[in-house]
């Protein structure tokens, strides 16, 4: 009888071990705390394109991207325009601009998703894909924000904060607001990845 007690004891207790190593396997193999970056490759973050359907980055796999939260009433909307040439001329050589627009901004961004459609088009014949308007900033920062800043880079201080990210779907810098889409440094950054 108690040679079956310490049997059953043994078992509980490696039953226990192994449970608790599960745990810590878990914990340390993607179960993340909230306020953890995501990890990962670009294409592999969920969003929304503007009209409203749920999506993935994954289309755009193996592209060169150019990842810039946008606003129709800032002093920088005009920076559309810029962009638009930038796709149009590249887009053949695997280059492609994800927008998404942000009202974080001084509400710089208050329109539908039919409203910002419509701006874009009619006044900067936008072509290049346009996805949901999210947070891109603070507490509630939309996770594919925080997969582009994960590794260090500064979250969008105003709109049209870009960020380069490379055909493996790695964000390999940013560029300030200010920074126009005819920037040398910034057309510098995609023709070296474009040629990789």
């Amino acid at each position: 009888m108690k040679i079956g007690l310490f049997i059953l004891l043994g078992l509980l207790v490696a039953g226990g071990g192994i449970a608790l190593f599960s745990l810590r396997g878990a914990l340390a193999t993607g179960v993340q705390h909230p306020d953890q970056a995501p990890t990962g490759t670009l294409w592999a973050q969920k969003t929304h394109i503007l009209a409203g359907d749920a999506t993935t980055l994954e289309p755009w796999q193996g592209q060169v991207c150019l990842v810039v939260n946008v606003a129709s009433k800032c002093g920088l909307t005009p920076q559309y325009e810029g962009l638009e040439r930038m796709y149009r001329e590249l887009k053949d050589q695997g280059f492609v601009i994800l927008a998404f627009p942000s009202n974080d901004f001084m509400g710089q961004e208050p329109g539908t998703p039919a409203e910002i459609q419509s701006f874009c088009e009619t006044n900067f014949q936008v072509s290049f894909p346009l996805f949901e308007k999210l947070a891109v900033k603070g507490e509630n920062k939309n996770a594919l924000y925080g997969f582009l800043t994960a590794g260090g880079l500064e979250e969008p201080t105003w709109n049209f904060t870009k960020y380069l990210v490379n055909r493996e779907g790695a964000v390999v810098a940013r560029f300030a607001p200010r920074t126009k889409p005819d920037d040398p440094k910034l057309r510098a950054a995609i023709t070296a990845e474009l040629s990789r």
